[in-house]
C-alpha cells in the first residue's frame, strides 16, 4: 500500500478508536489504535492506545505509549500535544507508583511546553491538576484555590464545559475544606449535576468532580448526602466499566456505611477495593487500608489494626487512626504525640481535615491532666463546628464541651452537653457514636447520683456496642455496669464529689470497695498507671490523707 494510503487508514482508524473511547469500548478502541500503529507511527494513535490501556489498567503500555507520543508531538513542535501527554504521564507516575519527584518533573515539562500560548486547554488542566496536588498531598487550601479559579477561568475562556466544571468542583472542594461549607457546595453540586445531566462528555472529568463532591460531603460528615452521590458515581462507574473510579469510590462508601454502623458492608467494600487497587493503583491503596483499620480499631481489633497502619506507613492519616487506637488502650501520650503529628502536617485553613485531630487531641491532653492545652484544642475544635454546623460536626463539639465541662467539675453542664451529643449523633445515624456518647453520659449520670438514668443509658450503649460487635467498647460498657458505680438512694450530695471527674468519682467508689490498683484497671479497661493518676488526683482534690480516707469519705457520704 502506497504511503498516502497508509497515512489516510491510520487517520480512519484513530477516528474509528476515539469513537470507541468515547463509547466505553476498551477494548475496541486498543485494537483500532493498534491498528492504525500497525500503518503508521504517529502520536495521535499512541495516544490513543495510552488512554485506551490505561482505561484497561495496563500500565506498562500506558506509560510506553504515552511517552513515545510525547516525544514525537515535541519533535512535531505541537507544544499543546506534548504539554497534554506530559500532565497524563504525571498524573500516571502518581496513581500507578507512587512517585511523586517524578511526577513533579513532568508538571515542569508542561508547564514549559505551555509557556506563551495564552489559554488553551492544556493549561486548565494543568492547574486543575496543581490544585489537587496542593490540596489533597501538600495540604495547601490556599494554593490549591489559585490553581482551581485559574482553571475555571481558562474553561470559560475557551468554552470547554468539562474543564470549567471539574475547576469549579475543586473550588468548592477547597471552600469546604476551609469551612466555607455554604460557598463551597453550591459549586460541588453545580458540577456535579452538569455530570449527571450528560452536560459534560469527558469520563474522567465526570468522575472526579463527583469524587471532590463526596469527600466534601464526607469531611464535614455530611454522610446522607454522600450516601446519595456514591450510589450514582458506583452506577456511572459499573455502566462505564471504570475500575480504578470504582475502587476509589469504594473506599469513600465505606466511610458511609461505617459510620452508619454497617460495618459488614464496610468490610466488605474496603476489601474488594484494597484489593482492586492493589492490582491496578497500589500506589492509591493506602487509602483504603488506612479506613479499614480504623474499621478494626472500632471492632476492638486492634492488632489486626496494627498490622494495616503498618502496611500504611507514611499516610497522614494513618497517624490519626494510631491516636484514636493508642488513646482506646489508655495510652494518653503517644495519642497526644501522633495527633500532634497529623496536625503538623495539615496548613491551619484546612479546617475540616482537622478535625478528627483536635477531638483526639483533646481526650488525650485532658487524661493527661493539661487541661490549658485541653482548652486550647477545644476552642479550635469548636471554631470549625460554628463554621461548619452539621449535626455530626456539632455533636462532636457538644461532646468535647461536655468531657472537658465534667473535669472542670461543672457535672450538671456537662450532663447537658453530653445529652445533647447523644440526641445530635442519634439525628445523624451512627449508632457507635450514639453509643460512646451514652457511655460517657452514663459515668457523669453516675457522679451525679441519678442511679436509674445511668444504668439505663449503659444499658442502652452495651446493646448497641454488642449489634456492632464492638468488642472493645462493649467490654467497658459491662465492667461500667459491674461496678455500679450509681447510688442505689437519693442523689449524692455534691459535697461528697466535689471537684472530682466522672471518673474519679467512679474510682473513688471502686477504692471504697477495696480493690487494688491492677484490680481496678481491669476493670475500667485502663492502664495501671492511669488508675494510679485517678487515685492521687482524687485525693488531692478531697484533701485526704489516704486511700483508707477516700474509703471513709465514699462510705459517709452513701456512695458505696
Amino acid at each position: 500500500m502506497e504511503p498516502t494510503s497508509l497515512t489516510s487508514v491510520s487517520a480512519d482508524l484513530v477516528t474509528a478508536g476515539r469513537d470507541a473511547l468515547a463509547r466505553g469500548a476498551w477494548e475496541e478502541a486498543r485494537s483500532a489504535f493498534e491498528a492504525a500503529l500497525a500503518c503508521k507511527e504517529t502520536p495521535e494513535a499512541l495516544e490513543g492506545l495510552g488512554a485506551a490501556a490505561w482505561w484497561l489498567d495496563d500500565d506498562s503500555t500506558t506509560f510506553e505509549a504515552r511517552e513515545r507520543a510525547y516525544k514525537l508531538y515535541a519533535e512535531r513542535d505541537d507544544r499543546q500535544g506534548a504539554a497534554r501527554l506530559a500532565i497524563a504521564i504525571g498524573e500516571d507516575c502518581l496513581d500507578f507508583r507512587g512517585q511523586t519527584a517524578v511526577a513533579r518533573g513532568w508538571r515542569e515539562r508542561a508547564r514549559r511546553m505551555l509557556e506563551g500560548l495564552g489559554d488553551v486547554p492544556e493549561g486548565g488542566w494543568l492547574a486543575v491538576w496543581e490544585g489537587q496536588y496542593a490540596l489533597l498531598v501538600g495540604n495547601d487550601p490556599a494554593e490549591a484555590g489559585r490553581h482551581a479559579v485559574k482553571a475555571a477561568a481558562i474553561g470559560r475562556s475557551v468554552k470547554l464545559l468539562d474543564l470549567e466544571m471539574v475547576a469549579r468542583a475543586l473550588e468548592g472542594l477547597v471552600l469546604v475544606s476551609e469551612g466555607r461549607v455554604a460557598e463551597g457546595m453550591p459549586r460541588l453540586d453545580e458540577a456535579a449535576a452538569a455530570a449527571v445531566a450528560g452536560e459534560m462528555h469527558d469520563l474522567v472529568a465526570i468522575g472526579v468532580s463527583c469524587c471532590y463532591l463526596i469527600s466534601a460531603c464526607e469531611r464535614v460528615r455530611d454522610f446522607d448526602r454522600a450516601a446519595q452521590w456514591c450510589a450514582r458515581v458506583k452506577e456511572f462507574c459499573r455502566r462505564w466499566r471504570i475500575q480504578p473510579l470504582f475502587a476509589v469510590c469504594r473506599a469513600h462508601y465505606a466511610a458511609v456505611l461505617m459510620w452508619k454502623g454497617e460495618w459488614a458492608e464496610a468490610e466488605a467494600e474496603l476489601v474488594a477495593a484494597s484489593r482492586d487497587l492493589a492490582v491496578v493503583r497500589p500506589a492509591m491503596q493506602s487509602e483504603s487500608i488506612v479506613r479499614l483499620a480504623e474499621l478494626r480499631r472500632r471492632q476492638g481489633r486492634f492488632d489486626e489494626a496494627a498490622g494495616l497502619l503498618e502496611k500504611a506507613e507514611g499516610h497522614p492519616a494513618a497517624w490519626l487512626v494510631g491516636a484514636a487506637m493508642a488513646l482506646d488502650k489508655s495510652d494518653a501520650p503517644t495519642a497526644a504525640d501522633l495527633a500532634a503529628r497529623f496536625l503538623r502536617g495539615i496548613a491551619p485553613e484546612d479546617r475540616t481535615e482537622r478535625l478528627a485531630a483536635l477531638e483526639t487531641q483533646t481526650r488525650a491532653l485532658l487524661a493527661l491532666g493539661r487541661r490549658r492545652e485541653a482548652a486550647d484544642c477545644l476552642d479550635a475544635l469548636r471554631a470549625v463546628a460554628e463554621a461548619i454546623s452539621t449535626d455530626p460536626i456539632r455533636a462532636t463539639a457538644r461532646q468535647m464541651e461536655g468531657l472537658f465541662a465534667a473535669e472542670e467539675g461543672d457535672l450538671d453542664r456537662a450532663r447537658r452537653l453530653l445529652e445533647d451529643a447523644v440526641d445530635l449523633f442519634r439525628r445523624s445515624g451512627a449508632p457507635f457514636e450514639v453509643a460512646r456518647a451514652r457511655l460517657e453520659l452514663a459515668r457523669n449520670l453516675a457522679a451525679l447520683g441519678r442511679r436509674m438514668r445511668a444504668e439505663q443509658e449503659c444499658r442502652l450503649a452495651l446493646v448497641a456496642f454488642g449489634r456492632l460487635d464492638a468488642a472493645h467498647e462493649a467490654r467497658r460498657a459491662a465492667a461500667l455496669l459491674e461496678s455500679r458505680p450509681w447510688t442505689e438512694g437519693r442523689s449524692s450530695p455534691a459535697s461528697a464529689i466535689g471537684p472530682l471527674s466522672p471518673r474519679e468519682v467512679e474510682v473513688l467508689r471502686l477504692v471504697a470497695l477495696g480493690l487494688s490498683n491492677g484490680a481496678i484497671a481491669e476493670r475500667l479497661g485502663v492502664s495501671e498507671f492511669t488508675v494510679k493518676r485517678h487515685v492521687a488526683n482524687m485525693l488531692t482534690k478531697l484533701d485526704l490523707p489516704s486511700r483508707a480516707a477516700a474509703a471513709a469519705h465514699a462510705a459517709k457520704h452513701g456512695l458505696v
